[in-house]
């Protein structure tokens, strides 16, 4: 398993059904930062869809993981418990790379999926806000075709089954994430999402949403 990092990183989590925007979003967090301070953009299916064109070193993941990674892409299904070593490696390694500075704040796209990642990572991110990304399954939809982030081009995933599929995971799993933040009194903050909504809107959005986000109190 990959070394632990010295101390919990501060991070915001955003919460989404596919095609709602997460990942142009937090690029463009990433890109603008957030009340003055940096931000590092963690998509995690990025990260596993660059996992799974290497070698099993590239992240340090054994063949097994590797292949779990591999059939992960595939067929949609979540990680749980026994895959947490891997997880952390890849998240781990992204923060090594990427957000070496433990005054970052770290943007989760994809990552936890559900309350049992959540619980798993606990010693690795604090989650101090949570932004909800809101779109009904036709909205959705017309995201998907008119691609309003440029970030669809070239997803094998984006055929209507698999996206029906996706969505019904979404909501069994992973939409329940905002009640268990909640419950633990971290503040969400919900945006409404729009066909032809801007990685740029969403950002003015959440600009707002977290003007009273205290950096400090993270970890």
């Amino acid at each position: 398993m990959a070394a632990p990092l010295s101390r919990p990183r501060p991070s915001i989590l955003l919460v989404g059904p596919t095609g709602s925007g997460k990942t142009p979003l937090g690029d463009e967090i990433e890109r603008r930062g957030l009340h003055g301070r940096r931000c590092c953009h963690f998509d995690f299916g990025a990260n596993l869809r660059a996992a799974a064109s290497g070698p099993a070193g590239r992240y340090g993941l054994s063949a097994r993981e590797l292949a779990a990674v591999r059939a992960s892409l595939s067929t949609g299904a979540l990680f749980e418990a026994n895959d947490m070593a891997m997880i952390v490696k890849i998240l781990v390694r992204f923060v090594e790379m990427r957000c070496s500075s433990p005054e970052s704040l770290l943007v989760l796209n994809g990552l936890p999926r559900h309350r049992g990642q959540a619980e798993g990572l606990a010693d690795i991110v604090s989650v101090g806000h949570v932004i909800s990304l809101e779109a009904d399954a036709a909205v959705i939809r017309k995201r998907i075709r008119l691609d309003p982030g440029r970030d669809r081009a070239g997803r094998e995933d984006d055929e209507l089954d698999a996206v029906v599929r996706r969505l019904t995971v979404f909501h069994e799993r992973t939409a329940p994430l905002v009640g268990y933040y909640r419950e633990r009194g971290i503040p969400v903050s919900a945006v409404a999402v729009t066909a032809g909504m801007s990685a740029a809107e969403m950002y003015e959005d959440v600009e707002l949403l977290t003007k009273d986000l205290r950096f400090e109190e993270f970890g």
